[in-house]
């Protein structure tokens, strides 16, 4: 092992010895880890509904929480359901095992089984497929369609790029975009290291024509204003567009503002696949008072700056504590 590695790991344990997630040491409490998701995202929506009554709530991944015993037929948890907008899935057609990969059949199969109980009570579904093979992106593109999805294929799992191809937009319009409802394709952008400064990336999705674009509340620890929100409310071509604010609810980023006052208790582990994202105990109300429900939360950043919704990732957290 090299002394750099070495540092590394010597860091990343000192960071987990810090945050008191040592898998032996924490018992959580016998909760039903998933219906304290369902309540975490009710109690958030009340909380933006009050603020901006069209505020939308869509959360990503998660879609088994949707029913009450988590399959495609069985009942739907009408409480979560009605606190909901829209649902977004990644991995759907490209990108559950592999980037550029299909999906296996049973997974997809599943997965369209579930997103298709949002679909068929009136939500729209979102999706995102990781492919750059272009014959790859028109298949998603075209699957998706026939799902009756608005879709978005990624040639990067960073999200950090406005993708060449297809070189028009899959269906793009010029109308007035003003609901969830009428968006016919997005851009999922939430990753800005490849712009050099934040009005390099709010005039790169300026030039753009997406009906709705999905972005970060930050660039690096600069707040987007209500300014800049306001001017990506217009699309390139005139028609108007929803901008909406991801948010990372079972996950906390030690990248973001809250990361220093954060009680480390709250913190479980590291998440393998994304460095410095790690597991929170979601359901503590430390975590949601960050989160939601007073002047200073995450939740009210967003809407101060003019974002007509928020993006929920992490949904499926629950899975990690069962």
């Amino acid at each position: 092992m090299t002394y750099s590695n070495l540092l590394r790991v010597l860091i990343l344990w000192m960071t987990i010895s810090s945050c008191g997630n040592d898998d032996d040491e924490i018992v959580f409490p016998n909760l039903d880890f998933r219906q304290e998701m369902r309540d975490f995202v009710q109690e958030m929506r009340a909380y933006a509904k009050a603020q901006q009554s069209e505020f939308l709530i869509i959360p990503q991944n998660g879609q088994e929480i949707l029913t009450v015993n988590s399959e495609p037929e069985g009942e739907v948890s009408s409480l979560y359901m009605n606190a909901i907008d829209a649902v977004g899935r990644e991995d759907l057609f490209y990108g559950y095992t592999a980037d550029d990969a299909p999906t296996p059949s049973e997974d997809r199969d599943f997965l369209l089984s579930i997103c298709d109980v949002a679909k068929d009570h009136g939500k729209v579904v979102l999706t995102t497929d990781y492919c750059s093979t272009h014959s790859k992106m028109d298949d998603s593109y075209s699957k998706n369609q026939d799902s009756e999805y608005i879709s978005f294929a990624a040639d990067h799992r960073e999200l950090d790029n406005i993708p060449s191809y297809p070189a028009k937009i899959h269906n793009e319009n010029d109308n007035d975009i003003t609901s969830i409802g009428e968006v016919k394709n997005f851009l999922y952008l939430i990753n800005s290291s490849a712009y050099e400064n934040k009005q390099a990336l709010v005039d790169a999705i300026k030039a753009t024509n997406y009906d709705l674009v999905l972005i970060d509340l930050f660039f690096n620890d600069e707040s987007l204003t209500l300014a800049d929100i306001t001017s990506l409310k217009t699309k390139a071509n005139g028609g108007s567009r929803l901008v909406i604010c991801y948010m990372s609810i079972g996950e906390v980023e030690d990248y973001r503002y809250y990361w220093n006052g954060l009680d480390r208790k709250l913190v479980y582990k590291e998440n393998p696949d994304w460095p410095g994202n790690f597991l929170v105990q979601y359901w503590e109300p430390t975590w949601k008072n960050i989160i939601y429900g007073n002047n200073q939360s995450y939740t009210k950043k967003i809407i101060d700056a003019g974002f007509d919704g928020a993006y929920l990732d992490i949904i499926e957290a629950y899975e990690n504590f069962e």
